[in-house]
């Protein structure tokens, strides 16, 4: 802000010392201090997390390969590095593993179902079905294919002896497709345990058909093939609370399927010598497997939507970070063969990072083993690991380097707010500097020339006397004090003047108060019942007077007033008010009542006080024998507000006064014909005051009010916290 200019002389300017800059100096060190700090706060923080997490990912990266091994180790890792190069079956059809045991026991039910639960090879549907296919890793243990699968069925039906139609037994069908032949077989479930035993079992006699039948019907002459066996079992225990003759039960199903190929393959004296196991093309095996009831559609079928696939190397890449790459190989030396690489995700976009702030997360030094570097040297880690098929060799590598990139974008999001506090610093010192500290400078000058020319008598007769020998000081301040002397010495007079003004005024608004509390203390006691409606009315008045007549002047009394929030069901409280505003002298109010409680934050006697200042201003402009209106309307998320809508029929308030009718004393004329409603209460909106305290008070409830131009009249909205 410019200074006017004073008429006053040329004096001669004094020439000041260092001291009397002092403070000014001082003032520009911290300010040019703070708004360096929040730099090198962030760059020491950046420092030390840039260390922390360089150290912490070389240790993760250890623990990571060591999780790797640990679970290569285990059966459901031996499985995936046997089937390194297994495809994920397709809808229709499933293809086996090779499992890392010798054979499978499926004659025992829970020695089944606990391998393919440690192998992982288990494939699950989208109707919680599941399904393993698969060979042994021995393989003189007879050439078949495995097959468990776990599904829901109702009550088992076996085949009786001799019985041909198996339309209603359970059965399942099997397609069996390698090397560009397939196997039919159809099996039946016999040998059932009596119904109502805790647990039913039977076994599955299987039929080699030359092509699956399109009736489940068996020829009279056909035998069961001794060579494929399989086994049905199911829990007494339904998995629901239905009715024990129509409710499912967990069934398990183990088949072991014989396959000519191999089987050709062990016969053949000659080429067992130089077998090897598996045959690679084991993976072009085609299964299709269908278990048959009583109904149409299938119990268990592969042609059922794939939920997840078996456990394979590729689930592992889920524990690889960005910038991390896993590589398994088989073999030693020369003859070491890659089976499995995969990379980590790809590192996120530079982009997303300010390219100064990577430039400077990658500046900054790291301590390692070799001292100080700006950038780390690649990791790589390997171990081995051991099958029944061969040695594995994992590798692990990965740089420290990719956490900078991770760094630099979390910094990025956080260096608008370390710029910002540095801006706010310096904008601050702007501001001390040009607005303060400038005008200071001035004044202090001008101050020193009075002081200086003091002396000269001509001077006293145009300045007056200044005597300012107690105050005066070698530093800025002591300089304008002495200055400023006479004027402070008449700014105290002022202000000892205006105090006795305004004690006179204080006592003459406390005696006025004391007036009015006397009658209104007579009132309560007539009205002391607490159902009395008019006692209510009484002590709001002995607040207002308290509030108006009792330390302060009313606008500041009413501003300085305290409003306990609470929780208030504005529903009803709406309810209460229109019941009971006649008593209050406002006619013909009306509420359209919510369909159920609405709670708010708010004080219910200062909300009582607001609303019956709003009601008194809608009954003075209002048309003669209309009705004022109470309507509460909720908004949602995220808001979250109760608006009470006041309304009544009359003329518009002027635009531009739509906001001033809200300052204290601002007030309009109403209408000549309206206000005839009899017993009418004149408002306290006659001085300006009633519309300023509802807005106060409202705004102590977090609340705001607002008036809106209708087309016949004017509505005021308190809009409330719901609580």
């Amino acid at each position: 802000m410019r200074l006017p200019e004073v008429s006053l002389p040329a004096l001669p300017m004094p020439r000041l010392g260092l001291a009397a800059f002092r403070r000014r100096l001082v003032l520009r060190a911290v300010f040019a201090l703070l708004a360096l700090a929040p730099v090198l706060l962030a760059l020491l923080l950046l420092s030390d997390e840039k260390q922390r997490m360089h150290e912490r990912y070389e240790q993760g990266f250890k623990a990571k390969l060591g999780e790797l091994t640990a679970r290569l180790h285990q059966s459901a890792g031996q499985l995936a590095l046997l089937n390194a190069s297994y495809e994920p079956a397709q809808a229709s059809h499933a293809a086996p593993l090779l499992l890392p045991f010798g054979a499978l026991d499926f004659d025992d039910r829970h020695k089944a179902a606990q391998a393919v639960e440690l192998s992982g090879c288990a494939m699950r549907y989208a109707d919680g079905s599941t399904l393993c296919s698969a060979v042994g890793a021995n393989p003189w243990a007879g050439g078949f294919v495995y097959l468990v699968a776990q599904f829901d069925a109702g009550s088992l039906r076996g085949r009786s002896r001799g019985q041909l139609d198996l339309s209603g037994v359970h059965r399942l069908r099997l397609r069996l497709a390698y090397r560009g032949e397939a196997s039919h077989w159809l099996a039946a479930l016999e040998g059932l345990g009596e119904e109502g035993a805790a647990a039913r079992r039977g076994t599955l006699a299987g039929f080699q058909l030359s092509q699956v039948p399109e009736a489940d019907a068996l020829d009279a002459l056909a035998r069961p093939d001794r060579d494929f066996r399989g086994w049905m079992w199911q829990d007494g225990q339904c998995l629901s609370a239905e009715a024990a003759a129509a409710c499912l039960r967990r069934t398990q199903l183990s088949v072991r399927v014989p396959v000519a190929a191999f089987q050709a393959l062990l016969r053949d004296a000659q080429a067992r010598t130089r077998l090897a196991w598996p045959p690679p093309d084991l993976g072009s095996i085609r299964i299709e497997l269908q278990v048959m009831g009583d109904a149409t559609e299938p119990l268990f079928s592969t042609r059922r939507t794939l939920a997840e696939g078996p456990f394979l190397l590729g689930s592992l890449a889920t524990q690889l970070a960005a910038g991390e790459t896993l590589r398994i190989a088989s073999g030693e030396g020369a003859a070491q063969r890659t089976l499995f690489t995969r990379a980590g995700a790809p590192l996120p976009a530079e982009g997303a990072a300010a390219p100064w702030l990577l430039h400077l997360v990658r500046w900054l030094p790291v301590d390692d083993l070799q001292g100080r570097a700006r950038t780390p040297p690649p990791i790589s880690v390997g171990a081995a690991v051991s099958t029944l098929n061969g040695r594995y060799r994992v590798e692990l590598q990965g740089s420290a380097a990719t956490q900078d990139l991770g760094l630099a974008h979390t910094a990025s999001r956080l260096s608008g707010f370390v710029l910002a506090m540095s801006g706010a610093v310096v904008l601050a010192w702007l501001i001390v500097e040009l607005g303060l500290i400038r005008r200071i400078a001035l004044l202090t000058r001008r101050a020193a020339a009075v002081s200086f020319n003091m002396q000269g008598p001509q001077l006293d007769q145009r300045l007056g006397e200044l005597d300012v020998s107690e105050l005066r000081g070698r530093d800025e301040l002591g300089i304008l004090a002495g200055g400023l002397a006479d004027l402070l010495h008449k700014v105290r007079e002022g202000v000892r003047r205006e105090h006795i003004r305004a004690e006179q005024e204080r006592e003459q608004w406390h005696a006025v108060g004391h007036e009015i509390m006397s009658p209104l203390q007579s009132l309560l006691v007539l009205h002391a019942a607490e159902q009395d409606p008019s006692r209510r009315y009484v002590l709001r008045m002995q607040q207002a007077v308290k509030v108006l007549y009792g330390t302060a002047s009313p606008s500041e009394a009413i501003a300085g007033a305290a409003v306990a929030e609470g929780r208030l069901d504005v529903d009803a409280f709406l309810r209460h008010v229109a019941a009971n505003a006649g008593f209050a002298g406002i006619a013909a109010v009306r509420y359209e009542r919510a369909e159920q409680p609405l709670w708010v934050i708010a004080d219910e006697y200062a909300l009582e006080d607001a609303l019956t200042h709003v009601l008194n201003n809608a009954a003075r402009f209002r048309e003669p024998g209309s009705a004022i209106t109470l309507s509460l309307i909720e908004t949602g998320m995220p808001d979250a507000t109760a608006t009470v809508l006041v309304c009544n029929r009359g003329p518009q308030i002027a635009p531009s006064m739509l906001e001033r009718i809200f300052e204290y004393g601002v007030s309009g004329d109403a209408p000549a014909q309206a206000n005839t409603d009899a017993g009418a209460v004149p408002s306290v909106a006659h001085r300006g005051q009633g519309l300023f305290v509802a807005r106060t008070y409202l705004a102590k409830m977090g609340g705001t009010i607002e008036a809106r131009n209708l087309g016949d009249g004017v509505a005021f909205a308190l809009n409330l916290a719901r609580a």
